[in-house]
């Protein structure tokens, strides 16, 4: 069920009928501990509606990854507490190793050996299974380091793991931000719905208006780069990482919207990534729920910074290279992860002599150009589907292959956006940050902007089929 669909609209408005009913007077008799279960309920049968809508045998699948993370969180203030965190670190592990690298270790070492295909498993990739992995694994991790208390309710373990707002592409949530919002009054309330509907929106409108309609163009010039010019390979290089942008934000707009609909909040997932002056901030601005997760759970236990530079140098590699990975089981995900691990290293190595570069708006500009540009070039590898495809539109490129670079205009028209920001940033004399735009709904102007965005989202909005990018992930 996409959020772009008809369906999942017409889904969302009985869910959130359902979750009204629990407002009217009928229910206020009823002890608030009972009232709220009933909302829990709802919420829960939903997010296995949502997601057993794509394939419901795979609702086993995350039903049992929480059960044993329900389990285990539950194990650790007893003598067995390690056993019960190997488990519960060890059982997610090893079906996202099954469903989604098993085939691909298995084809990589046939293919190293010269030896014929064997042993390959004929299995689906479940949607979203990366992301509730990782929630499942932050539960258990976090029981057994005396964050959070273990949640003796089932209903509110299964439902911070299959909460449907960002099941199946994040923002991934931990659940000390998660938990406590069941333990409130939480319901639909106008103020929220205000709110809600506007994040969503604004989202669709990244999704069906910006991403859909280049990724026609970008998904034409990939299929056959040898029949395209230097300048629109370039063109396609650069627009791609917007369509990436736009649908993944895109998506956690939409996710975020929903979830204030319900009366629930969750994290910010992006912050303006394109005006990142350098690849530390980039990652500090991009999937930051992907990236602070990383640095909790893998970069800060092998280590970080503590244990000389060496020792962060190769940290900052493996984090990045296991970003790569997650992001998809091919050669092509752990060369960009990997990419970026080595450009993280730089980045640290450098630090002397950026500290001697002047402070300056053309410093600033040229900072965040080449940052742009080697994000949208180490993205030819994470979009094609062979390292082999990406060095050939790499090479064209750099050949001026049959054309010229006139596709640098079209960068000009995407950097128009990025500047405008920070020299608004600048004259109110504020860090650029990434926000919703939201007008006041009560007003005759804020429902004249509000409804021609949605007149300009259903009018300019790609009409076909197009699922979203980090669906595969």
């Amino acid at each position: 069920m996409l959020f772009n669909s008809f369906t999942f609209l017409i889904f969302f408005a009985l869910v959130c009928a359902a979750m009204a009913l629990t407002n009217l007077p009928v229910f206020s008799a009823i002890p608030r501990e009972k009232r709220l279960r009933v909302r829990h309920i709802i919420l829960l049968l939903a997010s296995y509606v949502f997601y057993g809508w794509w394939n419901w045998l795979c609702c086993f699948l995350m039903l049992g990854l929480t059960l044993v993370a329900h389990l285990c969180a539950l194990q650790m203030g007893r003598p067995w507490r390690k056993a019960a965190l190997a488990a519960g670190v060890a059982v997610p592990l090893l079906v996202l190793g099954v469903f989604k690298y098993y085939n691909f270790f298995v084809d990589s070492f046939c293919a190293v050996f010269g030896i014929s295909r064997a042993g390959t498993l004929r299995i689906i990739l479940p949607v979203g299974i990366s992301f509730y992995t990782f929630q499942s694994l932050s539960y258990t991790i976090d029981v057994s380091r005396g964050k959070l208390k273990a949640e003796t309710d089932f209903v509110k373990t299964a439902l911070y793991v299959a909460f449907f707002p960002q099941l199946v592409a994040g923002p991934i949530v931990k659940a000390g931000d998660f938990l406590p919002q069941l333990e409130e009054d939480r319901n639909i309330s106008l103020p929220n719905l205000e709110l809600g509907v506007q994040y969503f929106v604004f989202g669709l409108f990244k999704k069906v208006v910006i991403a859909d309609n280049i990724a026609s163009f970008i998904d034409a010039v990939h299929s056959a780069p040898a029949a395209y010019s230097a300048g629109t390979l370039l063109l396609a290089t650069y627009a791609y990482f917007v369509q990436l942008y736009c649908d993944f934000s895109g998506y956690s707009d939409m996710a975020v919207g929903c979830a204030k609909c319900l009366g629930y909040e969750l994290p910010r997932n992006f912050d303006i990534p394109y005006i990142s002056r350098n690849v530390g901030e980039f990652w500090r601005r991009w999937h930051i729920s992907l990236s602070t997760w990383l640095t909790e759970y893998l970069y800060f236990p092998l280590g970080g910074s503590r244990r000389g530079e060496g020792r962060t140098y190769l940290n900052l590699f493996i984090i990045m290279t296991v970003c790569g990975l997650w992001h998809g089981a091919a050669w092509t995900f752990v060369l960009w992860g990997a990419l970026l691990g080595v450009a993280q290293c730089v980045y640290r190595f450098a630090a002397p002599l950026r500290k001697k570069l002047p402070k300056s708006p053309l410093v600033t500009v040229i900072s965040v150009f080449f940052t742009y540009t080697f994000i949208c070039f180490s993205a030819v590898i994470f979009r094609a589907s062979s390292i082999g495809e990406a060095w050939r539109i790499i090479v064209y490129i750099f050949t001026l292959h049959e054309g010229s670079f006139w596709g640098v205009f079209g960068l000009i028209t995407v950097w128009g956006a990025h500047i405008a920001a920070c020299i608004r940033s600048k004259k109110l004399g504020v860090p650029p940050t990434g926000y919703y735009p939201t007008v006041n709904l009560n007003s005759f102007t804020g429902l004249l902007i509000f409804f021609t965005f949605v007149g300009l989202t259903l009018s300019l909005g790609y009409t076909g089929q197009s699922p979203f990018i980090y669906f595969q992930f």
